[in-house]
């Protein structure tokens, strides 16, 4: 019995959905909301990385690169006059959420490197995808976000290394101690 109303459950979820009826209404906003909550993860995430790396001057780079596609995201909202999809404003174009997903994404790919910035592109590419698909946005909104934060990415933000590729470390047990200093080529 159990198996039968999930099955009948799915099945008139699949049919709000096809009917366009607030079932669907409804999971439409649970995924804008899943998405935004990745947009705002995103940045965090960045900065916890870099002061993991200890990395001062990549969280500053990373603050400014964010504040400035977003704000310039909220800046074209205001002057393009564009009707989102679901009709409800004319503020679509570009999209402040994908631009606050995708300025730390490409500020990862581009500061550390792909291994940071494949992840950090999949969790911006989700968030954007739910901006489309709860017709919030169009695909072109979100692609003008993705390419503003490359831009700015690509203006402000430097290759990380360390100061010098200098590295030390200091060991002390209680019978002795270790100095090392080593140098990257």
């Amino acid at each position: 019995m159990a198996a039968r109303t999930r099955i009948s459950g799915v099945s008139s979820l699949a049919v709000a959905f096809l009917a366009g009826n607030s079932a669907s209404a409804e999971t439409n906003t649970g995924l804008a909301n899943i998405g935004t909550g990745v947009a705002i993860a995103l940045p965090i995430a960045a900065a916890g990385i870099s002061y993991w790396k200890d990395d001062w001057q990549g969280i500053g780079q990373l603050a400014f690169t964010t504040g400035a596609t977003v704000g310039t995201a909220l800046l074209l909202e205001k002057f393009v006059k564009e009707e989102r999809p679901d009709l409800s404003d004319n503020r679509s174009f570009p999209s402040d959420t994908a631009a606050l997903a995708f300025a730390p994404a490409s500020y990862l790919w581009y500061r550390y490197g792909w291994e940071y910035g494949v992840p950090a592109y999949a969790a911006a590419t989700f968030s954007g995808y739910t901006r489309v698909a709860s017709e919030n946005h169009h695909w072109w909104d979100v692609a003008a976000s993705a390419g503003i934060a490359w831009g700015y990415t690509f203006l402000f933000v430097r290759h990380w290394q360390r100061a010098y590729n200098l590295e030390s470390a200091v060991q002390v047990t209680p019978r002795s101690a270790l100095v090392s200093l080593s140098y990257r080529w």
